[in-house]
């Protein structure tokens, strides 16, 4: 079973911090997840969420240097860029799952970016590197641009046709949407099955009797001995 730190220990820091995915890297962990966004500058940072706090204000209305003032006025934990968290989880990495937050194309072209920043600050990582995203026409542009990369699946439906299509690597569902069924279908054409988010070792043991090739968690601690 492949246990993915879900962005970062999760459970014991701040989600999709620096310390987060330091913590992560000294329990052990080879494989993470992270969530990127882009901002008005064309800058990709970490985080899950699109907007910032009970305001509203959302990423993309920020330049990098307008998000770093805000959140440092307001007290809020600034998103780190891409590129900070980067050479944290180098070390000893298998595999780093990057989302991309990109609903309906809230981020046009975040797909180029991020391949250019991989490109152009970590070229060696590429091979090491998952990418996902809810948004299948986001994949899809995702392959184009890059036929040779690794891309997960993220749904919340599983339709064979959409993995075939992006020729997916894998598949990653909800652990109350998949299904034996689903496993066998995506085994059978030589896909792994990720699911999220689990956080107990009696769901991981379920999963795994399944047939669930790895899981995201939040509780690393729980998992890496």
């Amino acid at each position: 079973m492949i246990y993915f730190a879900h962005r970062g220990a999760s459970a014991q820091a701040p989600a999709n911090s620096k310390e987060a995915f330091a913590l992560a890297r000294k329990l052990g962990a080879t494989y993470y997840e992270l969530d990127v966004h882009l901002t008005q500058d064309d800058r990709l940072v970490v985080r899950h969420d699109y907007v910032l706090d009970n305001t509203a204000r959302t990423i993309k209305e920020y330049t990098l240097p307008q998000l770093q003032a805000y959140c440092a006025e307001n007290q809020i934990l600034c998103p780190p860029l891409l590129e900070e968290i980067l050479p944290i989880v180098e070390p000893e990495l298998t595999c780093l799952n990057v989302e991309l937050k990109n609903d309906d194309n809230v981020y046009p072209c975040i797909e180029e970016k991020l391949l250019n920043l991989l490109k152009t600050k970590a070229p060696h990582l590429l091979p090491k590197i998952l990418f996902s995203a809810f948004d299948f026409p986001t994949l899809c542009r995702l392959r184009a641009l890059a036929p040779q990369v690794q891309i997960g699946l993220l749904t919340r439906q599983f339709d064979p046709a959409q993995a075939r299509e992006l020729n997916a690597f894998s598949v990653h569902m909800n652990q109350t949407r998949i299904t034996p069924q689903i496993v066998q279908a995506c085994h059978a054409e030589n896909r792994r099955v990720f699911i999220y988010t689990v956080n107990t070792k009696q769901d991981e043991q379920r999963l795994k009797e399944m047939g669930a090739d790895g899981i995201f968690t939040d509780r690393l601690d729980l998992f890496i001995k």
